[in-house]
């Protein structure tokens, strides 16, 4: 008799996370990348920032913001940013602001005495908040 032994090599079974064999594991139902969520999570402890042009028109044209004006500006910049928006117009009382979501900073702000006539390009959205 020989005592060579031969095994055939089986097809690895995928284990459940009951530690049932055969049954697959579905994916993850998370539909948001992990980049994704990174993004979000350090623009979510960024600050809205106001480029030299920005600070310029303010300047020039006596715009203040206080803290409740600014508290909506980031929630409305978050809102965009949640909607896909790149660049966007934000309306504010009277006065608008375009901002650039991307990098969470505001471009230009136009107030309510020179917003009537004005035309708004290279936006892709506007929020009013």
């Amino acid at each position: 008799m020989a005592d060579n032994l031969v095994i055939l090599p089986q097809p690895l079974q995928p284990v459940s996370p009951s530690g049932t064999p055969g049954k697959k594991q579905g994916k993850p139902t998370a539909s948001v990348s992990f980049d994704q969520m990174l993004t979000d999570r350090l623009r979510s402890t960024e600050k809205i920032k106001f480029s030299k042009h920005a600070e310029s028109r303010m300047a020039s044209r006596g715009i203040e913001l206080n803290q409740d004006e600014l508290a909506r500006l980031d929630k409305a910049v978050a809102l965009a940013d949640k909607k896909g928006a790149r660049d966007s117009l934000v309306m504010i009382n009277n006065t608008a602001l375009v901002v650039s979501v991307k990098n969470n900073t505001v471009v230009t702000v136009v107030d309510k005495d020179s917003v009537a006539g004005n035309v708004f390009t290279n936006i892709d959205s506007a929020v009013i908040a």
